[in-house]
């Protein structure tokens, strides 16, 4: 499979990044800008990139329902809260990809970081970082966290079709018109890790490889 792409994404996410210029294209709310609490806890997901069919996909998870998780049920990617026997934030995001898809972290190479994003509804100050595999892994959900797995060709991240607006319930029972959503496969992607496909699609568009 051609490593241009992961080689791009590498020298690109050593430069500046769009990142609020792109989560707003995202946004929930128009006004959307919550400010950081002092009291955050902090996070970290895995975006991995892998070959399938002669194309760079990306992998989602359908998050498990659990009552006790304001997630619950969502679109994500694999990753969760940090914890002190991590090593650092990429350590992280790999060990909760294990922990949930049962991913080797010695097969995945970190490439790079995207901006971090706050979720309100959690009080999380989230990390995103980009890693890839060099062949197709095997996945192996844990039922208890992830309920399936969603297969994205970056093709499909990068059509402008794929982007929709739809009304949303957020907590609360709180209801707004007009959200932004990536849909794949009929699965609607919005808020924190819409915003976060949103800087990846941005800064994938400035390569000449698709």
């Amino acid at each position: 499979m051609d490593l241009d792409i992961i080689e791009f994404l590498e020298r690109e996410l050593e430069e500046e990044l769009p990142g609020e210029i792109s989560h707003s294209k995202m946004y929930p709310l128009s006004e959307y800008k919550p400010k950081i609490s002092d009291d955050h806890k902090i996070g970290c997901v895995l975006i991995l990139l892998y070959p399938k069919n002669n194309e760079w996909h990306l992998l989602l998870v359908k998050r498990a329902h659990n009552e006790s998780d304001s997630h619950s049920a969502q679109i994500s990617f694999p990753g969760g809260k940090f914890e002190e026997k991590d090593y650092g934030y990429s350590d992280c995001a790999l060990r909760e990809t294990h922990e949930e898809v049962g991913l080797d972290p010695s097969t995945i190479g970190v490439i790079g970081e995207l901006s971090s994003v706050y979720v309100y509804a959690s009080n999380y100050l989230v990390f995103p970082f980009v890693g890839f595999t060099s062949s197709e892994p095997n996945f192996e959900p844990e039922e208890d966290e992830v309920e399936y797995i969603i297969e994205v060709p970056l093709s499909q991240l990068l059509d402008n079709k794929n982007i929709k607006n739809r009304s949303m319930t957020l907590s609360g029972d709180r209801k707004i018109d007009n959200v932004p959503y990536f849909n794949f496969k009929n699965e609607v992607v919005w808020g924190a890790t819409a915003m976060m496909l949103s800087e990846l699609k941005d800064v994938l568009i400035k390569s000449d490889l698709f």
